[in-house]
């Protein structure tokens, strides 16, 4: 009987967990079992080693070979335990002369079936739980080396071909190397604010959403610039700190979206599902628990365009999240919690015409239709939005101007200079916004003069405010004192944030 282990490491949601992979040959009947929950990709690696064993000139026992993954109870997806599972066969078998494998090395890598290494996703949560464990190596392949790279602390053995490595073994020395990332904050994008005209009020909205992290509704006939206005949004948000780069980037490696020869995410993520997606496409979940649209725009912005043409079922998923900053996922293999802390921007249109109270085209909706149309969204998840503005029809004139560029350049500064004094003011409570603020802590932070305080208690008793409404508007202006760098909330701060929060609020 013939006995190796060697350590991986399993993707559990966005974190992963250290697997311990052990191999038994014995006589009998030669056949190649993998066992402790293997999904149908780690299924399918007994095909995948035989293959890159053979044509990397090793030979395989022809006798029973049993793969074990550890812990057996939970569940095993991906191809990355490929290069765990073939060395630990040849150190069984006596395939590696001289060597014995330590156990402060983690192997993770796909094997292509000429013995090539291929990369895979969530290296860079594997990096780091290796770092964690006080691993001493990390073998990868070398095409996740500039992504590990992010992680210090650990010796990073990049390779391409698994004989390679079996060569590195016999010799006793692992080839240590680390790729230099360099981290630049260029922002990336076709849009700027000078290519919207004539929605100078919509804009100001929009600067006051970025600043303070609040959620956003824009309701308005079709052609008034919502869209676009939307997705200027990324040119005038901060750039992200390294700690939010390190976070988003984790999603985007677990999820296999980060971008071809980019180690790390530095800009906002922005994230625009169309109205078609799924529940599990937009929240998470699937036979895997996998991460939804939410979570990929973890410290982003999420945009629902045509918010109302969404499944309502989906739409109330969105609840815990913009409420908590997380979203959870349960299935029968357990309850996953993903980070889903976005900016939500919603588009929508008064009716499903789009034309009710336009000044230049009849609405040919019936009343019913109207109704019916508004009320797919539940007031529950309206209370829960921050800001809701009406964009109207812009002046044609405007379009005669010249374009003035580099205006996101200039409100993106302002933004900056607005996000620098929340995250000082909030060091000490964890918060990086003013959207961030728990109940506890916004009287303490957004203090009002008494008068001002009755004014808001009294537009709470005319307009039906919930005291979620209170507290958001409360949000919203401090976050307008904040872009004045005002220290102090004033009359005029209140007045605009309650105009945002509810238009009726001010026809008292």
């Amino acid at each position: 009987m013939k006995y190796g282990k060697v350590l991986c490491a399993s993707l559990n949601g966005i974190d992963a967990i250290l697997t311990e992979v052990e191999v038994d040959i014995s006589g009998g009947l030669p056949g190649f079992a993998v066992v402790g929950m293997a999904g149908k990709s780690v299924g399918e690696a007994k095909d995948r080693v035989r293959g890159a064993l053979k044509h990397s000139g090793f030979k395989i026992p022809a006798e029973r070979i049993t793969i074990n993954l550890a812990p057996a109870d939970l569940k095993k997806e991906g191809t990355h335990y490929d290069l765990a599972i073939a060395i630990c066969i040849l150190s069984a078998c006596g395939g590696i002369e001289n060597a014995i494998i330590p156990q402060d090395v983690m192997f993770i890598g796909e094997l292509s079936l000429n013995g090539k290494v291929r990369g895979v996703k969530g290296v860079l949560v594997m990096a780091e739980l290796a770092q964690n464990m006080k691993m001493k190596y990390l073998v990868l392949p070398k095409q996740n080396l500039r992504e590990a790279s992010l992680i210090q602390g650990i010796n990073l053995v990049p390779i391409e071909y698994l004989k390679e490595l079996v060569l590195m073994l016999e010799a006793g020395k692992l080839l240590t190397q680390k790729a230099s990332i360099k981290i630049t904050h260029k922002i990336d994008s076709e849009y700027d604010f000078s290519l919207i005209r004539g929605q100078e009020s919509a804009k100001r909205a929009l600067t006051i959403a970025s600043a303070g992290g609040h959620n956003l509704l824009m309701s308005g006939p079709p052609g008034t610039g919502k869209t676009l206005l939307a997705r200027t949004i990324p040119t005038i948000l901060p750039t992200l700190s390294k700690e939010e780069m390190l976070e988003v980037t984790k999603i985007y490696s677990v999820t296999g979206k980060l971008p071809k020869n980019q180690a790390v995410i530095t800009q906002s993520p922005f994230r625009s599902p169309h109205h078609t997606a799924s529940h599990v496409a937009l929240v998470g979940g699937g036979s895997s628990a996998s991460p939804g649209e939410v979570t990929l725009a973890h410290r982003g912005v999420l945009f629902l365009d045509e918010i109302p043409e969404f499944h309502r079922q989906t739409l109330e998923a969105l609840r815990q999240p913009l409420e908590d900053g997380v979203i959870t996922v349960s299935r029968a293999s357990g309850t996953l919690t993903f980070p889903a802390k976005f900016m939500l921007i919603a588009s929508s249109n008064p009716c499903p015409c789009g034309y009710l109270g336009d000044p230049k085209k009849e609405c040919s909706c019936t009343p019913m239709q109207i109704i019916h149309y508004q009320k797919k969204l539940s007031g529950p998840l309206l209370d829960r939005i921050d800001m809701k503005i009406v964009v109207e029809r812009f002046d044609t004139k405007k379009f005669a101007g010249k374009v003035a560029e580099g205006e996101s350049d200039e409100i993106r500064a302002k933004v900056t200079k607005a996000r620098n004094i929340q995250r000082k003011r909030y060091a000490k409570i964890k918060a990086m916004t003013n959207a961030d603020l728990k109940i506890k802590n916004i009287e303490g932070y957004c203090q009002i003069p008494e008068t001002e305080k009755m004014y808001l208690i009294r537009s709470m008793e005319n307009s039906n405010l919930s005291a979620r409404g209170y507290h958001k508007i409360l949000k919203i202006a401090r976050t307008i004192a904040d872009l004045d760098q005002s220290e102090k909330i004033k009359q005029k701060h209140l007045f605009e944030a309650l105009s945002y929060y509810d238009n009726q609020a001010l026809n008292m």
